[in-house]
């Protein structure tokens, strides 16, 4: 096997490595625009004005439990150029999932083979692929140049304190704009 890139031109993953990420837990995610362009719409008045593009952001979110039956939303929002929100994983205890969708029971100390890169098509990673390329699709009938930077955001929520915590940050971000890192004087 050749040494002849060395990783150089791959970006190292912020994702937790000890994590599986198709776990049952709430996950806090932000996903932003690239160049973080404001095409969800404008804040007024501590009051998010969504844009035709911003109210599909808004809809494909809360469609995502129908797509992925074993998520849960909790708080959301679309700001300018980035959205917010609590994702919960929440697959029923004692069944396994295969690459299909099908569910198998699981039997009792049956051993159970675990695929070491996990379920792709129910982890967070294909939650967040999902909503990104609904919204991309949509929004390009309206702004042909739209798009999401590459990458997200997320952090697993590990505790009630945390939880509560994130959840007013997500429902008071309007009234925070002015001094918000993901806030930019760049507007289409």
């Amino acid at each position: 096997m050749t040494k002849k890139y060395q990783n150089k031109y791959r970006i190292a993953s912020t994702r937790l490595r000890t994590w599986d990420y198709g776990s049952n837990a709430a996950y806090f995610v932000t996903i932003c625009t690239k160049d973080r362009k404001h095409y969800f719409g404008e804040i007024n008045d501590d009051k998010m004005n969504l844009s035709n593009i911003g109210k599909m952001a808004e809809k494909y979110w809360h469609e995502i439990p129908q797509h992925f039956p074993f998520v849960k939303l909790n708080a959301f929002v679309v700001m300018p150029n980035h959205i917010h929100g609590i994702l919960i994983i929440d697959k029923p205890v004692g069944v396994v999932e295969t690459q299909n969708i099908a569910s198998l029971r699981v039997q009792k100390n049956a051993p159970v083979s675990k695929n070491k890169f996990g379920l792709q098509s129910q982890n967070l990673a294909s939650i967040i692929r999902g909503y990104k390329i609904g919204v991309t699709k949509n929004a390009r009938k309206i702004i042909a140049s739209y798009q999401w930077q590459p990458r997200y955001h997320d952090h697993i929520i590990r505790d009630g304190k945390s939880f509560e915590r994130i959840h007013n940050y997500i429902l008071n971000n309007t009234r925070n704009w002015n001094d918000d890192k993901f806030r930019s004087v760049d507007n289409q």
